[in-house]
């Protein structure tokens, strides 16, 4: 009987998102990890006991960093040799991208990433996820003239996706849903199949910290919901 229990036990972790804890020693190296999504996963990769270290821009309030006694690599993504000088930090054994930007800044979306895929691969550092967007994806053409500012950034993602899946790196794509400012709920899921919907960044960080974790979602690209919340209306 326990061994049926643990059977049933593990596909019900599946069903919810939760997949079966697998081990992960760390240390963890992760861009955009100052806010978001990003902060959400190195609060769950700390809980858990996980070495992390963020890199971060000059400008970056990096208190609650500080509070979780995680390590900073202060440079910029856009520049490749501040990229490969945070994988000299340590010995990693996994990296995140969770890079973002303001509008009127320059976008990391694409040199960024590729910054981030290259230093990985010349480390040795294997495992990498990338957090991207719902709305990206092969299929997407260049923005034309009088194109609006998400279809650059989702363009950007796409380019920065093909790169890294390129790679030849053990890597996981996650194009989360519409993203919301609340909390963990313990409902959302990865998925291969696209589907509208939206996400808690504190939920959509669980989930990623445990990808991190799961060999089950390499070379996948995966779709971050959580079917308890409604879908987001279109415009």
């Amino acid at each position: 009987m326990r061994r049926i229990s643990n059977v049933l036990m593990a596909a019900l972790l599946v069903l919810v998102g939760l997949a079966p804890a697998q081990a992960l020693e760390g240390p963890v190296l992760v861009f955009g990890g100052t806010s978001g999504t990003g902060l959400a996963t190195v609060q769950n990769l700390r809980a858990d006991g996980i070495a992390v270290t963020v890199f971060v821009r000059p400008t970056s309030d990096t208190s609650v960093l500080e509070s979780l006694d995680v390590s900073t690599v202060v440079g910029d993504a856009l520049n490749a040799a501040d990229v490969e000088r945070a994988f000299g930090t340590a010995d990693f054994e996994a990296v995140l991208s969770s890079l973002g930007g303001r509008r009127g800044e320059p976008r990391p979306d694409l040199d960024g990433n590729v910054n981030i895929t290259n230093a990985a691969k010349a480390s040795g550092v294997k495992r990498i996820i990338q957090i991207s967007s719902i709305g990206v994806g092969s299929t997407r053409e260049p923005p034309g003239e009088g194109a609006g500012f998400m279809d650059e950034v989702f363009y950007l993602k796409t380019l920065a996706e093909d790169h890294l899946m390129e790679s030849g790196l053990d890597y996981t794509v996650i194009r989360p849903g519409g993203l919301r400012r609340g909390e963990a709920t313990g409902t959302g899921v990865l998925i291969e199949e696209e589907k509208m919907g939206s996400i808690d960044r504190q939920e959509l960080g669980r989930l990623v910290a445990g990808a991190l974790a799961d060999d089950s979602t390499i070379g996948k690209i995966l779709f971050g919901i959580d079917p308890a919340l409604p879908v987001p209306e279109e415009e």
